[in-house]
């Protein structure tokens, strides 16, 4: 991949969303969740991932979910896949047990 895609990332009280802006194109990757309440932590339930078809092909999605695991780490919260893809996402990466929610 020769491109360079660059992640933002967008909070409110009640959830956000990580966006993917590919250079050139007009069309952005989408990965939202809304905060959720357990015991006092931190935790971010991932309910929507899209990639429009325009941009597919080059591992977004992925890029997005790495984003939120790496913010996960850095800023202790803990994650709900609900989201089909970042679902299997979890299944492939035992890794990310860390910053799973239980």
């Amino acid at each position: 991949m020769s491109e360079s895609i660059e992640i933002l990332r967008q909070i409110d009280a009640t959830g956000g969303e990580y966006q993917a802006i590919v250079p050139g194109s007009p069309h952005i990757g989408h990965m939202t969740w809304r905060q959720v309440g357990t015991g006092g932590k931190d935790v971010r339930l991932v309910n929507h991932t899209l990639v429009p078809p325009e941009i597919g092909g080059r591992g977004i999605a992925a890029q997005l979910v790495q984003a939120l695991i790496d913010d996960a780490r850095a800023q202790d919260f803990r994650i709900i896949p609900q989201c089909s893809y970042v679902v299997a996402q979890f299944r492939r990466h035992p890794d990310w047990a860390d910053v799973l929610a239980s």
